[in-house]
């Protein structure tokens, strides 16, 4: 299996705070990892030191097997790094200042298509000052592309965007996958994590605490369904608890039931034998499972905040 990034015992101090504490991953070639977690938990350090930007007190990284921090020149050629704030010269064009930044690189694809594959073809000759807050992170994008890397890294790409931009750069960082590129990630946003990442590294504290795929992660829970159920007459809740698979029941003032169980596919048919015993009728019948932030949740018992 090609590893295109491997982290060993990483380890970054500030002072009395240890920002990383010994952490250890591996990224596949093709890959879009997340790593998710609420501020503070290591997350841009992380990147900082796998990018080059830091130096870490202890362990390494590297990338497609080179050492960023001992051969910069060298890894910058096969990596692309969204930051989480980027300045631009105010009175060059989009395509201009695309050119500049290309010339910095051995591999430089054509401006014009760097800007169609974010959607900004038609702002070729504005300036960044020019854009909204959705097209500058766009076209940050297309910056991030500029040396045609194999390994991108993202570092909260669809921060402060509306629904609409955010799903546009979705299908961008999708199509870097279909490229065959790597993509590393960091986010807040759960569903863009279940969404876009084949697994995610959950960390907190400096640490990782879960690294799996999203299905798996969620999977593990304890409790990963919930049932929700309307019916058309009052039912016992005795029997309901004793439903297989269900774990907990609860029962609102709308009439509404919320049943938790370790086993949605077990507990359904027995619910629906217990509402047919009883001449009842599903008036609205829902199985949902737990999410991400769940899985965080469980595991650290923190919100997942921006």
């Amino acid at each position: 299996m090609a590893y295109v990034i491997q982290v060993e015992g990483l380890t970054k101090r500030f002072s009395a705070l240890v920002a990383v504490d010994n952490v250890s991953f591996q990224v596949q070639e093709g890959e879009v990892f997340g790593i998710l977690g609420p501020n503070g938990a290591g997350k841009t350090t992380i990147l900082e030191c796998i990018e080059g930007l830091q130096e870490p007190t202890a362990g390494r990284a590297l990338v497609r097997g080179i050492d960023p921090r001992q051969e910069p020149h060298r890894a910058k050629e096969n990596m692309g790094v969204q930051l989480q704030a980027s300045a631009y010269f105010d009175y060059l064009t989009l395509t201009e200042v695309l050119e500049l930044f290309g010339r910095f690189y051995h591999r430089h694809p054509d401006p014009r298509q760097l800007l169609a594959l974010v959607g900004l073809e038609d702002k070729a000759k504005s300036t960044v000052s020019r854009l909204s807050g959705g097209q500058k992170q766009r076209f940050t994008l297309a910056a991030t592309l500029v040396n045609d890397p194999q390994v991108v890294f993202l570092d909260e790409p669809t921060m402060g965007l509306d629904p609409q931009a955010r799903r546009h750069l979705w299908e961008t960082i999708q199509e870097m996958h279909q490229e065959s590129r790597t993509v590393v990630l960091t986010t807040h946003y759960m569903e863009e994590a279940q969404a876009l990442c084949h697994r995610v590294a959950i960390m907190d504290q400096g640490r990782i605490a879960a690294l799996d795929t999203p299905t798996n992660l969620i999977r593990h829970l304890p409790v990963p369904y919930r049932v929700r159920l309307v019916a058309s007459t009052t039912l016992p809740l005795g029997e309901m608890e004793g439903l297989q698979g269900v774990t907990a029941v609860e029962h609102s003032r709308n009439g509404e039931y919320l049943l938790s169980s370790v086993n949605a596919g077990h507990t359904l048919p027995a619910l629906l034998a217990l509402l047919n015993g009883r001449g009842a009728i599903a008036e609205h019948l829902e199985v949902f499972t737990a999410t991400l932030e769940d899985v965080f949740l469980s595991l650290t018992g923190k919100e997942l905040r921006a």
